[in-house]
């Protein structure tokens, strides 16, 4: 198999995952996106158990976090190595729609997820608003208050 076929396939992977994680959520949740001022919960879905594991109400904080890994983003995600055993998805809903540009192509997104496997670089996987297609993004911000926030969190 070629390393673009084997990249396609652990990309194809992720997104199982990641719907997962939207099948996985309470109904309510998916119903209006970004309707209202108050975004939808913050979700912890841990690929190694195949589940989510941790829901949270959404804040500012959360907000502006994500905001910042968008505002960071530096390009596609060139070669994807993943385990898809390996850590942990975040999915953070965006409050308000959210302009990324993408090496050119400007994207609107409502939600984030945040691709975390302990010993390698976090990964941003978006999906555009309208067709819903998916950017697998490389970034500079930090994440390490995120992931406080979201452990301390109840």
């Amino acid at each position: 198999m070629s390393k673009l076929s084997i990249g396609r396939c652990k990309l194809l992977s992720i997104a199982v995952i990641v719907a997962m994680l939207i099948v996985s959520a309470p109904a309510h949740i998916f119903a209006e996106p970004n309707q209202s001022a108050k975004a939808d919960p913050v979700q912890v879905y841990d690929m190694g158990a195949e589940k989510v594991t941790k829901i949270v109400p959404n804040n500012a904080e959360y907000q502006r976090e994500a905001l910042s890994w968008l505002q960071s983003a530096t390009g596609l995600a060139v070669q994807l190595d993943l385990d898809e055993k390996c850590g942990y998805i975040y999915k953070v809903p965006l409050e308000r729609t959210a302009d990324v540009d993408i090496e050119g192509v400007k994207v609107q997104v409502n939600d984030v997820f945040l691709i975390h496997c302990p010993h390698k670089k976090p990964l941003l996987l978006v999906f555009s608003k309208k067709e819903r297609k998916p950017y697998l993004l490389v970034f500079k911000a930090d994440i390490k208050p995120f992931l406080e926030l979201i452990h301390q969190a109840k």
